[in-house]
């Protein structure tokens, strides 16, 4: 599977750079996300570096059959209607697995909107691991592992550092993101 993503990365002139040898317990920031076609770009750059990353989605796209497909691409249902702790819920998965990386697009959205969710900073928080940034970059083609962020518990100074690094990077619609 690793060599058919490479491929595919490759005819659609896409490549991966920046960090690549990512902790194996982390949250990845990924922005923006402004098409669904960031999911299936994103799968196949992970792929394409052999690893899995699991990845938040609204409970709604799991009807049958797509529940079973993304299942089996990582895809974790959240239903939005219900007042539990994601963050405490994703913080156990953390502690009980040795390798677990987790997708998350703070934008909440495909619409512009530059009040970030902040609960990959908190699911990050609460499991102590650190978040990787990571943009999707359409004007150069990038799939880009910008840095490694450890939380410090300052929210806000935190998340003002994250929305730097994406600075000058080009959403597949532009005008859908907003820092």
């Amino acid at each position: 599977m690793k060599s058919i993503c490479i491929y595919i990365l490759r005819k659609i002139g896409w490549k991966i750079v920046g960090l690549t040898n990512l902790p194996d317990k982390c949250v990845i920031c990924v922005a923006p996300h402004t098409s669904n076609g960031d999911l299936l770009l994103g799968l196949i750059a992970y792929k394409a570096m052999g690893r899995k990353a699991s990845f938040l989605i609204k409970k709604e796209w799991f009807f049958f059959p797509m529940n079973l497909i993304l299942k089996k691409l990582g895809g974790i249902p959240v239903d939005r209607s219900r007042k539990s702790s994601l963050t405490e819920h994703m913080a156990e998965i953390f502690s009980k697995k040795d390798n677990f990386q987790l997708a998350i697009t703070p934008e909440a959205t495909r619409k512009p909107n530059a009040e970030w969710k902040k609960g990959f900073y908190f699911i990050a928080l609460e499991a102590d691991v650190p978040i990787v940034i990571a943009a999707f970059d359409y004007g150069k083609k990038e799939i880009d592992f910008k840095k490694i962020v450890m939380p410090t518990g300052d929210v806000e100074g935190d998340i003002a550092k994250i929305k730097d690094c994406y600075k000058g990077v080009v959403a597949r619609h532009p005008e859908c993101f907003s820092l």
